[in-house]
């Protein structure tokens, strides 16, 4: 969400006039030109820079307060981190019109060198490896205004049927550093955090983690602490502001009790406590499924907002209208994408790959974005039966546009192809047919995010699991999928002995078994070819097509 990709969302969000026509990029709009076309400032926030790798987040404390007279936010955030090799500057990113007002470590003031929305902060204090130390950074502003969130995100300055505020922010693709001074590299995460937002009375802020203690201040103000013990990505904070009516639940799960909480506007209550109950069954199907929900200790959160809704760890938003479907619509176009609020179990499925495996370069967001949207199918699967899921992930084909790869350009904050999406789901689901074992595909599936828990993980580390768990030779599949444009071809040509085939439309050493149904109602048959010709001794074939679960194409010679 991080939640649909961004062209991909888009075109999604344009929902309620035209039905859905897929573009490409993830949740924060088009944020970079293409190959080539990068910047310094592109390198600058999507590089582990020196100014970055020698230093290990700890912890934050990010104290903000929300000024709804002028849509200005100012406060501080203590970084707390180790030192892991001798330097004596650090990056800490926070992007403009926001401005870095000072920065001190143990009450010195340091120097600070901007470059764009990267600052270069000198330490006076030596820095010694293994040593903990915090440096304190002060800032003000008034944030970059979401103009389509949450794919181009920011500050959302909206408000109710009352006229009164709701607020939220969302920030995947464009940085958290659009609203907070933060180090903006997915691949270092802070342990735990404490968020202290002050907002005007009568409002409440709803954060990540859970809420500590509300402050009532002398200026008609409260602060509310939400505390994160878990390890938190940046783009997974946020704030939710509004005159919120909550309640609260428990799920049973497979670590203990869970605890559950649900914030909506009061007009919508009766609305979202009818809806907001397939929270608990995607909770249940999804420990199935991907083992533990990942974050017991922060708990669960879904919280109405003014945008469709955002994988926000541990707080999820919503704003899917209390419906099913995609704002009342099926993306599968199977009918099946009509028993299910789409929000609540995509971005509640980030939980699991989002959260706590999460991409170390935005490059491999399909980490994200192709389990979870896998997770879609296997929701419906676990309500209404293997083959019901099946038709959903089939369906979904419909919207693969295979206009660029799937992954992006590293090191540039680059996301690839919004077909990451239901190519990368489908690609997914085909490698469960190679496995032909669903309890050892859903054991490698719980295995992943057992072995990955809480980590930061790369295409590389994925692939390498995937291939040592199932024991099978994926590698040219995630080439072909993750990499390639190009649909493998299955190509045939019948003689009276039989048939002769191959894969074509792919590089020599694709390959991939298929099951081949011979005429309309032949047997299947389960094949392994390849990129040269094979032959098949079968008389009186007319015709050849591939099962439906295999997401190729099929062409007689």
């Amino acid at each position: 969400m991080t939640t649909l990709s961004s062209r991909f969302k888009t075109s999604l969000a344009c929902l309620a006039g035209t039905l859905l026509a897929l573009s490409a990029q993830a949740q924060s709009g088009d944020l970079l030109p293409g190959a080539g076309g990068f910047t310094r400032a592109d390198t600058l926030r999507g590089t582990l820079t020196p100014e970055r790798t020698w230093w290990d987040l700890r912890h934050y404390h990010l104290q903000v307060r929300v000024n709804t007279t002028d849509s200005t936010i100012s406060g501080r955030n203590d970084i707390q981190y180790k030192v892991l090799k001798a330097a004596q500057v650090l990056q800490i990113d926070l992007q403009r019109p926001m401005r870095l007002v000072r920065a001190t470590q143990d009450g010195q003031e340091l120097a600070v060198r901007s470059e764009g929305n990267a600052h270069f902060v000198t330490l006076l204090k030596k820095q010694q490896p293994g040593q903990t130390e915090t440096v304190t950074v002060e800032y003000d502003g008034k944030p970059i205004v979401a103009k389509r969130p949450p794919w181009d995100g920011g500050f959302t300055w909206a408000r109710d049927a009352n006229k009164d505020w709701f607020i939220a922010t969302s920030c995947q693709g464009l940085g958290a550093s659009a609203w907070w001074p933060c180090k903006d590299h997915m691949a270092d995460e802070p342990d735990s955090m404490l968020i202290s937002a002050t907002v005007p009375r009568p409002y409440m802020d709803v954060s990540n983690g859970k809420l500590r203690r509300v402050i009532d201040n002398a200026d008609s103000t409260r602060t509310f602490e939400w505390a994160v013990v878990n390890p938190i990505n940046n783009y997974g904070v946020n704030l939710n502001i509004a005159r919120y009516v909550s309640w609260t639940d428990t799920l049973r799960g497979e670590k203990g009790v869970l605890p559950l909480s649900f914030y909506v506007l009061p007009a919508f209550e009766q609305a979202a406590r009818q809806q907001f109950r397939q929270a608990k069954t995607m909770l249940h199907v999804f420990e199935h499924w991907f083992g533990p929900y990942p974050f017991y200790e922060d708990g669960y959160k879904l919280v109405q907002t003014p945008y469709l809704g955002m994988e926000h760890q541990s707080s999820v938003t919503y704003g899917n209208r209390f419906r099913n479907g995609y704002l009342g619509n099926d993306l599968s176009g199977t009918g099946w994408g009509l028993k299910f609020d789409f929000i609540i179990i995509h971005e509640s499925g980030h939980e699991w790959f989002a959260n706590n495996i999460t991409y170390k370069d935005i490059a491999d967001m399909w980490i994200h974005e192709s389990f979870t949207a896998y997770s879609e199918c296997l929701f419906v699967e676990s309500l209404y039966g293997k083959n019901a899921g099946a038709q959903y992930v089939i369906g979904t084909r419909a919207r693969i546009m295979n206009d660029r790869p799937i992954i992006g350009t590293y090191n540039v904050n680059h996301e690839g192809s919004g077909d990451m999406y239901y190519k990368g789901s489908n690609m997914l689901h085909m490698i469960r047919q190679w496995v032909a074992n669903d309890e050892k595909w859903r054991q490698i599936l719980r295995g992943l995010n057992k072995t990955f828990y809480h980590q930061t993980v790369t295409t590389q580390q994925i692939e390498t699991y995937l291939i040592k768990q199932t024991g099978l030779p994926l590698q040219p599949l995630f080439n072909q999928y993750l990499l390639d444009t190009r649909i493998p071809v299955l190509e045939y040509k019948l003689s009276k002995d039989g048939v002769a085939y191959r894969w074509a439309n792919c590089p020599a050493g694709f390959t991939m078994p298929v099951r081949l149904c011979l005429n309309e109602t032949g047997p299947r048959r389960l094949l392994t070819p390849t990129t040269t010709w094979q032959t098949l001794k079968q008389p009186d074939v007319k015709a050849v097509t591939v099962d439906a679960d295999y997401y190729v194409i099929v062409r007689g010679l």
